[in-house]
């Protein structure tokens, strides 16, 4: 007899409790209503090399006659180490169908890791790294986090023709900022219908000195091309490991077109954890309901 809903919620409810508690602060979630989760995995506890962040989101269908959708965010994740990992997932999916499946995902993820550390692959070169770094000197922090927004804007001047006709910026809305222990938190939000806007948006805010020396500046943008009705979308961590592609994730769902979404984010010297996501994702979800 196929599983009913009720059952299968329980059955989401209790293999997150359990990955909650086998995984403590590596585990996260992003959307407790959305059923989205994100998991950090790494090689190793003490010096890790290699890490990696899985997110999943749970329809309400898996696990008897869904699979999990996700995505696997890495700087160095790319092209044929993308397709490799991703085929393991699929495959330890259809070998395990009807079963919950996530833990024997974290640690097939975290074998090829290992499997990484061990071989003579060389460490990723990560020039940023996220503030959960333990730092002691909260006050210096920003001097050493600068947001490298110049080669940011030189990587959309690339991405925009230079034939178009300069587009006029477009009005820009500042969300309320959050603090939480001396971090704080504020959403910015543009209509664009262009990647030049997009541009155009990021210079005016960093002309913002206040903008311009936060921690971190994550963004996030999806463009509906009405002719080929496809999204243009893109996203950046800014130094804030996976944080961009959650904020993309979360505007797919709320299924916006035609915004860009900046979070701001002014680090003040103590740790938040997980908790960062949580109101990345509550900022920016404010700023686009508003």
């Amino acid at each position: 007899m196929a599983a009913s809903d009720t059952e299968r919620a329980q059955q989401q409810i209790d293999e997150i409790e359990a990955l909650s508690s086998i995984y403590g602060d590596d585990w996260c979630v992003v959307d407790e209503n959305e059923k989205i989760y994100c998991i950090k995995i790494s090689d190793s506890l003490d010096q890790p090399k290699w890490t990696l962040c899985l997110q999943v989101i749970l329809p309400p269908g898996y696990p008897t006659a869904e699979p999990p959708i996700y995505q696997l965010n890495a700087p160095w994740l790319r092209g044929q180490d993308y397709t490799e990992l991703a085929n393991s997932l699929e495959e330890i999916y259809l070998q395990n169908l009807g079963e919950s499946i996530l833990y024997l995902w974290v640690e097939k993820i975290r074998e090829v890791l290992v499997e990484k550390a061990q071989s003579s692959d060389p460490e990723p070169d990560i020039k940023k790294t996220t503030e959960e770094v333990d730092e002691d000197d909260g006050d210096d922090f920003l001097l050493d986090y600068q947001p490298i927004q110049e080669d940011e804007i030189k990587m959309l001047n690339y991405m925009t023709s230079e034939s178009q006709e300069d587009e006029e910026l477009p009005p820009i809305h500042h969300g309320n900022p959050v603090t939480d222990r001396r971090s704080t938190f504020q959403a910015h939000l543009a209509p664009v219908v262009t990647t030049r806007q997009v541009k155009r948006v990021l210079e005016k805010l960093y002309e913002n000195k206040k903008i311009a020396s936060a921690t971190h500046n994550i963004y996030g943008y999806r463009i509906y091309c009405e002719d080929k009705q496809t999204f243009l979308q893109d996203c950046e961590d800014d130094g804030e490991t996976a944080a961009g592609g959650r904020l993309l994730h979360l505007m797919q769902i709320l299924n916006v077109h035609n915004v860009l979404v900046v979070v701001s984010r002014w680090y003040g010297g103590i740790l938040l954890g997980p908790d960062r996501f949580k109101h990345i994702n509550n900022c920016a979800r404010n700023v686009l309901v508003e």
